[in-house]
């Protein structure tokens, strides 16, 4: 497991500081949020049509790690709230071919597909998705990447405080943050110069 964040951190920060550095220093604040499709041409198609499959499989993913502990806080806090209610607490079985049985829950089916639904809309109406992604990514980076690791290593092997591994664990921290509020200050920027041109359900360019 290790190993395998490793690589994936690794390859991930990668790609993302090349893009970002390259893509400023060519191109300065006009660099297009997507470096595919943002100059204005489609070519070569199967790069383009690549990149949208590679785009398609992380997010279904990603979704689906980030909506399940919420789909699980919200179902069990109403199991508890109407234990008596069948349409929240009763599942029926169903066969799937080649699958075996499925227990359906009508109140897991309604609530999930409501909140899917919800957010896609919510979407196509605030169409600035890289200023977005920006901003959530810059408030969810620092805590959930650098600031709960490194707290939770040092805990664990109990680094002694003020020594060397100790003080550089700090800065690494310290650096991280100030990384993550410029990050979050250029996204809120964007953000504040999207809206003045905002339409719904437009594609933001």
């Amino acid at each position: 497991m290790k190993r395998a964040s490793l690589a994936g951190v690794s390859t991930t920060t990668l790609f993302y500081v090349l893009c970002g550095t390259i893509g400023y220093a060519a191109f300065g604040n006009n660099a297009p949020g997507n470096f595919l499709t943002g100059f204005g041409f489609y070519e070569p198609f199967w790069l383009i049509d690549f990149a949208n499959v590679c785009i398609a499989v992380h997010l279904v993913g990603a979704y689906q790690v980030f909506c399940q502990p919420l789909y699980g806080f919200v179902e069990a806090r109403c199991s508890q709230r109407w234990p008596d209610s069948k349409f929240i607490t009763s599942e029926y079985a169903m066969r799937v071919p080649c699958c075996g049985t499925y227990n359906l829950n009508l109140f897991r089916l309604v609530w999930r597909t409501t909140y899917v639904i919800v957010t896609a809309v919510i979407a196509m109406i605030f169409p600035f998705f890289n200023d977005f992604l920006g901003l959530i990514g810059a408030a969810s980076f620092y805590p959930l990447t650098v600031y709960f690791p490194i707290e939770m290593y040092i805990a664990q092997r109990k680094i002694p405080k003020y020594s060397f591994t100790w003080v550089w664990l700090k800065i690494l921290s310290w650096t991280c943050l100030i990384v993550s509020l410029v990050a979050a200050a250029g996204s809120i920027q964007g953000l504040a110069t999207d809206v003045k041109g905002y339409k719904p359900f437009s594609t933001h360019q």
